[in-house]
């Protein structure tokens, strides 16, 4: 049931992607995070190459590594061995920033896009808003971060750089947006018991999309060898983080909402068999009406025991 929930909810969402108010709605993260981009490039790209290159200079296994790579004759790989550092460095940065720009800016409107059109009958409960949002993406976030710094020097081991970032940047997904999806339809106790109760395929989502929102970095590397054209890929890359995301908002939508529904829909279980009840499936404190016609003969049939006075 619930792998076929992902799957239906993951071709709903593609399906919404092209959906030109979905289109529209990326272009404003899209204009923020490139703005921020182009600003903290311009004064921060060059210091950061510099402490890069004296990073190289000073550090003696580098120097073996560039002494190695000129008698291989791939002494051009020096030049653009710092710019590929400092993307490296800073691709996780934007990619948590992208994933918590789209939560503040864009998931509420793509949360009640799918709510209009599909589930315009669930009640609105509200367990969370505006600003509980804001902090609980503002406090995964920085988890996020403090997790991406204590597992960098694994970063090294080259299997594990693959596979280390995206897991993180899944675990934020997963958190940031099932909690995004549910906070307005949702009460704290639907949304507490819906994501406990959903925590793998959420978790797994998170982690499909964590490796989907790798892929933009072969703009950033492409960007680090041909550094002409990076004016122009550097938006290109943070566009596609921007529709990423989208995507991955749309997906949750489509998943917590549904999930929602059926869990309104489910019908009450008496709590017969448990002790608190009378024993006949109905709840404690429920009357049982049974037909004159039963009682009146069986009434009959008791003798009076009541003494003469």
């Amino acid at each position: 049931m619930r792998s076929w929930l992902m799957i239906d909810s993951f071709w709903r969402a593609v399906a919404y992607c092209v959906h030109p108010r979905v289109i529209a709605l990326s272009l404003l993260p899209l204009a923020v995070l490139v703005a921020l981009a182009l600003v903290t490039g311009a004064l921060l790209w060059e210091p950061a190459l510099d402490w890069v290159r004296q990073q190289f200079d000073s550090l003696p296994w580098l120097q073996a590594v560039a002494a190695w790579l000129m008698m291989a004759g791939l002494g051009a790989l020096k030049a653009v061995a710092a710019p590929m550092v400092v993307i490296f460095l800073v691709t996780p940065v934007i990619v948590m920033l992208a994933l918590l720009v789209v939560s503040v800016m864009l998931s509420p409107a793509l949360a009640r896009m799918v709510a209009q059109r599909r589930f315009a009958h669930l009640a609105r409960e509200r367990g969370a808003g505006f600003w509980g949002s804001l902090l609980w993406a503002l406090g995964s976030t920085l988890l996020a971060l403090m997790a991406l710094l204590l597992t960098m020097p694994l970063w090294l081991i080259p299997p594990l750089v693959l596979v280390l970032p995206p897991l993180i940047w899944g675990w934020l997904t997963c958190r940031v947006m099932a909690f995004d999806a549910l906070a307005e339809h949702a009460s704290r106790a639907e949304r507490i018991a819906l994501m406990r109760e959903h925590r793998w395929p959420l978790l797994l989502m998170g982690l499909i999309s964590g490796f989907l929102g790798a892929a933009p970095g072969v703009f950033w590397a492409s960007g680090a060898l041909f550094a002409a054209a990076f004016v122009i890929l550097a938006p290109m890359a943070i566009w596609v983080y921007t529709l990423v995301f989208a995507f991955t908002s749309l997906w949750y939508s489509h998943y917590c909402l549904a999930a929602l529904d059926a869990a309104r829909s489910a019908p009450t279980q008496p709590n017969a068999g448990t002790g608190t009840g009378t024993g006949t499936g109905a709840p404690a404190g429920d009357t049982i009406d049974v037909p004159a016609r039963v009682v009146e003969p069986v009434a009959a049939a008791i003798p009076d025991t009541k003494k003469p006075e």
